[in-house]
Formats: structure tokens, C-alpha cells, sequence
């Protein structure tokens, strides 16, 4: 920590400005955008669009097979999962879906013209039927960063441009109850940290109440509450390598999110429940196996009938295992929420 405050401000204020001001990393337009910095499993194989097109499918089928099915994908990026969703989806489906992209940053050139870019989710039309998919979005909602004093007082970290930092004052309000409820310091020791997710939260709350039936999905690095991790997460990524986090614009700013925390938020702010508790994010690898994306090696016999299928066939097991993996992607958590009673029981058979 430095000691001196001089031009420093809030984590959530500087990321804000970092991530999404007017010369923002998310703001950028050309160039190869995020996936220039970080690997999402959007970008590790198109095998993950086709799981998403197949969870829209079902989504669809349990509506009833509506007249105009919705497909909302949340933080999109450069727009590669609602092409990718696009370009899998059964033709019957591609005839009534309507794709919308929310991102902060510009339209890219050459996305798919179904594909209707918004800014913001609120932007959507009133009363979305269908899937809304939030991939690796929460991350990336600016939160506040809290951390325990000598006397195991819980204060703001304040940060300069150039990433230094200094302790601020006491947590206080809607922040300390959050606190509280979702990521205790009491007792902590001193330096013990904490990411304050009340932003994301409301954010989630607000992506949620865009859908009056269907399923919501965020998809992102968890932790639960009695295992947060006592330095917190905020990091940074740059050209694909993970680096300090400058609020400077030069480098995407990250940190795991309190999935439980945005479960309870978008259950409260929903419709009439459809289901007696919040929902319990899962894991990527469990879901993505029920949605028929297996990383199993295909038969040595192959190779001899058929070699260049031996081949494609090898490939894509080398994709879904690491979609899969539980040390990499598959370790991400799945926030599936039910809005409305036709897709509870999707919900409930993808959750386990």
C-alpha cells in the first residue's frame, strides 16, 4: 500500500473508466478485441456455441416452440457466440429466433446482420422469450475492493492510474450488509481482502427481468461463500499472459464472482418463483456433459475403417475435454435460472 491518496479513487470507479470510458479497453473499436487477450471457451472451440444452440433448443422446446424465440448473449464480445449459436441452431429454430448481442463496445464489421447490436440490456425489447446467456460478463461488472486494517476494520481500496493503492474509509451502507451477508471480514487478519459484488448483483437482477420466460445463464469463475479466497481476485490480463491490474485502459480487469451472491439477487428480483430456493451454481464440465459434449477418445478401431473421421473424431474430443477440464474451463460456474415454470425442469435436469 502507498500512503498517500492523491489521485486515487474507488477499484469500481477506476475500472469503470479503465474498461468502459471513452478510450477504454471494451471501448476499443478494430483490432482483435478481447479475444486478442484472454482465452474464453467461446474462443477454445466452437464446440462451446454448439452446446449454447443445443440449450436454446431445449429452451425452445419446453416453451412450447414460441412464435419468436429470443437469444440474448450478455458482455458479446466481438460477437462470436451469437454467430457461432447461429450457424448450429436447427433451421426450424434459425426461422423464429431473434439474436441480440449487448455489448459496451462498437457493432463489429462483418457480424451476422440478424444479430441486433445493443449497448445495453435494457436496450432489448420489453419481454424476451427464450435463452439469455451472460458468458464471462460478470467478471467484468466494476466492483470495489475491501480489505481489513490493523485493527480488522474492513476499508475501501483506493487506487491510482498507475495501479498503486491505499486504504480508504470504513465500508459502510448497502456495502458493509453485503459484506456481511456474503463475504464476512469480521475477525479476519490484517490484508485479508474481499471483492464487493453488490454491483453485480443488481446487474444480474436487471438481466434477469429482461426475460418473462425462458432460462437465464451466467458463466463465469466462482467461489462460494465458505470458500472465498482471503486475497480476493482481481487481476489483469494483457496479450493473452495474466499481468497486475493498471486501471489505465492497457489491460482487461477481472475478478471472480460470487455466484450464490447474483443466484439469491436474480431469484428475489424475478417473477413468481419456480422453485423453493435460489438456484446452486454448477460446474461447466457437469453441464456441458448433459448438454452431449463429451471429451471421451474415440475407438482405436476407427482408425482403421475410417482415418481422416478417426482424425476429426480425435479433435473434437481434444476440444471437449478442454471445455471440460476441471483445472481450466470446466471449473467454471454455471448460474442457471428458471423464469417462469416451463423451463424449471430444464433447469432442475441440467443442475443435477
Amino acid at each position: 500500500m502507498t500512503r498517500t491518496a492523491s489521485g486515487a479513487r474507488t477499484w469500481r470507479a477506476a475500472t469503470e473508466a479503465a474498461l468502459y470510458g471513452p478510450h477504454g479497453f471494451y471501448r476499443r473499436s478494430g483490432g482483435p478485441g478481447p479475444a486478442g487477450h484472454f482465452r474464453t471457451s467461446v474462443h477454445a472451440s466452437p464446440r462451446y456455441a454448439a452446446a449454447v444452440a443445443e440449450l436454446l433448443r431445449r429452451v425452445d422446446e419446453a416453451l412450447g416452440h414460441p412464435p419468436r424465440l429470443a437469444f440474448a448473449d450478455i458482455g458479446a464480445g466481438r460477437g462470436e457466440l451469437a454467430a457461432g449459436v447461429l450457424a448450429h441452431v436447427p433451421a426450424d429454430v434459425a426461422a423464429r429466433l431473434r439474436p441480440y448481442a449487448v455489448e459496451r463496445a462498437p457493432r463489429p464489421a462483418g457480424l451476422d446482420p440478424r444479430v441486433e447490436w445493443l449497448a445495453d440490456v435494457d436496450e432489448a425489447p420489453a419481454g424476451l422469450t427464450g435463452l439469455l446467456f451472460a458468458n464471462e460478463w460478470l467478471d467484468n461488472v466494476p466492483v470495489d475492493v475491501a480489505e481489513t486494517d490493523g485493527a480488522g476494520t474492513a476499508r475501501r481500496v483506493l487506487v491510482r492510474a498507475d495501479g498503486e493503492e491505499v486504504l480508504g474509509g470504513p465500508v459502510d451502507g448497502e456495502d458493509a450488509a453485503w459484506l456481511a451477508r456474503w463475504w464476512p471480514l469480521d475477525g479476519a487478519p490484517p490484508g485479508t481482502r474481499a471483492e464487493i459484488g453488490l454491483p453485480r448483483d443488481a446487474a444480474w437482477a436487471r438481466a434477469v427481468r429482461a426475460l418473462d420466460a425462458g432460462l437465464a445463464v451466467a458463466v463465469d469463475y466462482a467461489h462460494e461463500r465458505g470458500a472465498r479466497p482471503p486475497l480476493g481476485t482481481l487481476t489483469g490480463f494483457r496479450d493473452g499472459r495474466e499481468v497486475r491490474p493498471v486501471p489505465d485502459g492497457s489491460c482487461d480487469i477481472t475478478a471472480h464472482v460470487a455466484l450464490d451472491a447474483c443466484a439469491a439477487a436474480g431469484f428475489d428480483s424475478g417473477p413468481a418463483p419456480t422453485a423453493p430456493t435460489a438456484p446452486v451454481p454448477r460446474a461447466q464440465r457437469d453441464v456441458l456433459r448433459a448438454l452431449g459434449v463429451d471429451g471421451r477418445r474415440p475407438p482405436l478401431s476407427l482408425a482403421s475403417s475410417d482415418p481422416a473421421g478417426y482424425i476429426r473424431a480425435l479433435g473434437a474430443a481434444g476440444e471437449a475435454a478442454e471445455l471440460t477440464d476441471p483445472a481450466g474451463l470446466g471449473g467454471f460456474g454455471w448460474l442457471i435460472q428458471p423464469v417462469g415454470p416451463p423451463c424449471a425442469e430444464l433447469a432442475a435436469a441440467l443442475a443435477g
